[in-house]
This record gives C-alpha cells, sequence and structure tokens, in this order.
C-alpha cells in the first residue's frame, strides 16, 4: 500500500465517524499536514482538526511529533496516525502536551477504529479495506 492510499483510509474513517473533510493534501509535499478536517459541515466551530499520516514499518520519533505539533494553532487538536507505531519519547510528548491537543493513532488502534465505524463507512472505502465477519460459538453464556 502507498502513503496516499493510507491516508485516504483515515480520511475515510474520519468520515465514517462524523467529522466532515474539508481538505486532503494532493501528492508531494504537505508542509506537515495530510488531512483538515472539522466538526460541522461548514467549518464555523472549533476545534479545526489537522491530520499527519504516515505509512511506514519504522516508529515515529520525538522530532517529527514537534513538527507536526509546530503546525497545530490554538484552538487545533492534531492526529498524528503513523503505522509503525511511535517511539517511548513520542509517546511521552504527546502525554505530557498541556496547550497541545494531540492524538496518537497506531496501525492497531487504527483497524479497531476501522472495524468499529465499518458499518458507516462509504461502498467505495469498504472496497479499498474490506472485512468479513467471522462468527464463532460462545460457549461461555
Amino acid at each position: 500500500m502507498n502513503p496516499y492510499d493510507f491516508q485516504q483510509l483515515v480520511a475515510d474513517l474520519l468520515v465514517a465517524m462524523d467529522y466532515h473533510i474539508v481538505w486532503i493534501a494532493p501528492p508531494g509535499k504537505d508542509r506537515g499536514v495530510d488531512i483538515i478536517a472539522h466538526n460541522d459541515p461548514l467549518g464555523t466551530t472549533t476545534p479545526r482538526i489537522k491530520v499527519q499520516v504516515k505509512h511506514r514499518e519504522d516508529q515515529t520519533r520525538v522530532e517529527a511529533l514537534r513538527a507536526f505539533m509546530s503546525t497545530l494553532g490554538n484552538e487545533d487538536v492534531g492526529i498524528y496516525v503513523s503505522s509503525g507505531g511511535y517511539s517511548s519519547d513520542a509517546k511521552e510528548e504527546a502525554r505530557t502536551q498541556e496547550r497541545r491537543r494531540i492524538t496518537l493513532l497506531d496501525l492497531e488502534s487504527f483497524f479497531d477504529l476501522w472495524v468499529e465505524h465499518y458499518s458507516k463507512l462509504s461502498q467505495d472505502a469498504r472496497q479499498r479495506l474490506p472485512l468479513k465477519p467471522i462468527y464463532y460459538l460462545d460457549l461461555e453464556d
């Protein structure tokens, strides 16, 4: 999967979670922001949501997280999605922020949310990352 496919999956998930996507970075330099979303269709209420999407095997380090956080305004919320996860320093940096609101999403968390919101995903999104339910006999009840 190329990075732009993963970026589209993240945008699909945000739409299924009732966010309104107003911009997705085209291929090339994005200046640290891949997706901009809002809580309302017109983007008139705060916060504005800025999303950075990284599809790579290695962990995101604190320097990359700080660079992204520097793009956040006072009323912005940041979501950093990294398929490779995060270094312990990056997790600590996000956890200890007092003024910047930042959420880290790794691949496992992304998939958990994909499953949780699968019924609200568009048909195109479901084709990009299809799931099949698996049923099993639950003898504990």
